[in-house]
């Protein structure tokens, strides 16, 4: 049985990091095409260096789970207040009142997720024991 649980870890080790190489060329595809646009456009947007900075923080979140095996939770929560970002930078002209405040009041409650979470990792920090 053991022989058998250590196989699937395995082979779930596998697939996971056959998934962080697709990850990997899909944004190093991306990253190009995006490179490419701006080229092409002769001009650079601050859309187009935000859109940027969430593929490096994409290629961030692969190396720090290649390296350590983990992923922080505030990774993708970085990127989510980027795209949002983003998002309100592209679509400001046809965003009313509310969707703003929406937008706005969710990039500030990831943020003080983010604050919180942060706040619990250094008062209260895993023990290496509990690590596996």
């Amino acid at each position: 049985m053991n022989n058998m649980r250590k196989t699937g870890q395995q082979l779930l080790t596998r697939v996971q990091d056959i998934g962080l190489l697709i990850i990997a060329l899909a944004t190093i595809i991306a990253t190009g095409f995006e490179i490419a646009h701006m080229v092409s456009a002769r001009t650079v947007t601050l859309a187009d260096l935000l859109l940027l900075f969430i593929y490096l923080e994409v290629f961030a979140m692969v190396a720090i789970y290649l390296d350590s095996g983990k992923l922080p939770v505030r990774m993708p929560l970085y990127i989510a207040i980027v795209a949002i970002a983003r998002y309100i930078i592209l679509d400001m002209k046809n965003l009313d009142t509310w969707r703003l405040l929406g937008l706005s009041s969710a990039a500030l409650i990831i943020a003080l997720a983010i604050l919180v979470i942060r706040y619990g990792h250094v008062r209260f920090p895993y023990n290496r024991s509990n690590d596996k």
